[in-house]
């Protein structure tokens, strides 16, 4: 696996001469590892936040009777971040593909959801597929560009994962799921009792910079889960689609909702083992540091 692009490399390199004379014990290392590892989130959540800080701009400031709708803007805005982010190198054109996955399913599920009225658009513009903007899809490859790129960042290891194929079954029930709750019984509640089955003894290590951490996968589907309702909140606030309950006026997205997250969690990991299969920790005498 590369693990760094080109620019990556020599922000890397940059790095360690900056770090090479800090301390390797003590609060000033501790200090450094939780800086570096602020950093490297930050630069894993660069499409997304680029995304969601046009969705805000455009709301702010686009006018609504301009010659160029909101909606299309918005798309012409997602490509220029994708093109930008392949021409700067910044993103392998192996990462590309996870990237158009992440982007078929979703537009796919919102060509569904929008149809039977979860949620709902502003109208206009010419960029779209029936009730659906083009640049939704972008939404959901910026989660898939955050795990492709987290995943490299922090050369990310797995002890005890389960089989592949038990991993993509279950996250093609969820897919099915989003879907057809609509008509039959939602099993929801038992996609994440199958979800935590199947994860239960799974741990994810996190090289940062100097220091390798250990932390149950489970909580790291929910602690991404949890930022991308936060995001999923500005976004809505910035009237990039609304839910039924927010037609009225905006208010918060129900915490119900990190439900609907933390499984597309799973399917996003599966699809994430499509480009870079999940590997176990090396064989070292390293020691691991938990964070629980």
């Amino acid at each position: 696996m590369t693990r760094y692009t080109p620019v990556e490399e020599r922000i890397d390199a940059l790095a360690h001469r900056l770090l090479s004379d800090s301390s390797t014990t003590g609060a000033r290392a501790r200090l450094v590892e939780f800086l570096v590892f602020g950093a490297k989130q930050a630069w894993a959540c660069v499409f997304g936040a680029l995304l969601l800080a046009v969705i805000v701009a455009a709301r702010l400031w686009w006018p609504d009777d301009a010659a160029l709708a909101r909606n299309d803007l918005l798309v012409l805005a997602a490509v220029a971040i994708q093109a930008g982010m392949l021409l700067g190198r910044l993103e392998s054109g192996r990462e590309l593909w996870v990237i158009v996955l992440f982007h078929v399913v979703g537009t796919g599920m919102e060509l569904f959801k929008t149809s039977v009225g979860s949620w709902s658009y502003e109208d206009g513009g010419v960029l779209h597929i029936g009730a659906v903007p083009l640049f939704s899809g972008f939404m959901y490859a910026a989660v898939g560009s955050y795990m492709v790129r987290v995943y490299r960042l922090f050369d990310l290891r797995f002890a005890r994962y389960p089989l592949v194929w038990l991993t993509a079954l279950v996250a093609g029930a969820i897919y099915v799921n989003f879907f057809t709750h609509h008509y039959v019984f939602d099993v929801r509640w038992f996609l994440i009792a199958a979800i935590v089955v199947v994860y239960a003894r799974t741990a994810m290590h996190v090289r940062v910079f100097r220091s390798t951490f250990r932390m149950p996968v489970l909580l790291a589907f929910l602690l991404v889960a949890l930022f991308i309702w936060i995001a999923e909140n500005i976004a809505t606030a910035a009237g990039a689609w609304i839910y039924p309950h927010q037609e009225a006026g905006w208010t918060l997205v129900p915490l119900t909702k990190l439900v609907a997250w933390y499984l597309l969690m799973m399917i996003s990991v599966v699809l994430v083992t499509f480009v870079y299969p999940p590997k176990p920790p090396p064989q070292t005498r390293e020691v691991s540091q938990s964070v629980v």
